[in-house]
């Protein structure tokens, strides 16, 4: 199936938390409702002619300017070999979306990494901590206002640069 014929099916099924097809771009992107996330998952995991099985990547970008942060996942389907690239935003003063460990199990720690880089609560996730900083540190690393502390529990954090 097409990103289109994808996009069609979803809005068929849920209306107006399907928000639009970027159909034009390199990689065709699905923006939906992000209350909605995981219903629409398992809609694309268990319906049979869409089977999204995998999710290849689950990431997060920051955009401050506008005021959110958008959530990217980008689902396979391995028994019709075709893809959909689907998109939420959530406000980046409340960045909480519900997670999708339990239709994809690979969310498990995609959605770890996005929380500990970028700050998103994952509601209902079932070991939501971080994943690559210690529990201490302070602050999102991945989102553009992040200012970089002078040290963490008395070590310098400066690097001296390589290419000089």
């Amino acid at each position: 199936m097409t990103a289109s014929e994808i996009y069609e099916r979803l809005k068929a099924h849920f209306g107006e938390r399907v928000i639009s097809l970027a159909q034009d771009a390199k990689d065709p992107w699905i923006l939906v409702d992000p209350a909605a996330i995981a219903e629409i998952g398992r809609f694309l995991h268990d319906d049979p002619e869409l089977r999204c099985d995998a999710l290849s990547n689950q990431s997060g970008v920051d955009y401050k300017a506008q005021g959110w942060i958008e959530v990217v996942y980008h689902l396979y389907s391995y028994a019709h070999r075709h893809y959909v690239i689907l998109k939420v935003r959530t406000p980046r003063d409340a960045a909480e979306l519900p997670t999708v460990e339990g239709v994809w199990k690979a969310a498990n720690w995609l959605e770890r990494e996005i929380y500990d880089l970028l700050g998103v609560n994952f509601v209902g996730h079932s070991d939501l901590r971080r994943l690559l900083l210690p529990e201490d540190w302070i602050g999102y690393p991945l989102r553009k206002d992040f200012v970089e502390p002078e040290q963490y529990h008395g070590i310098s954090t400066r690097r001296e640069s390589l290419l000089r």
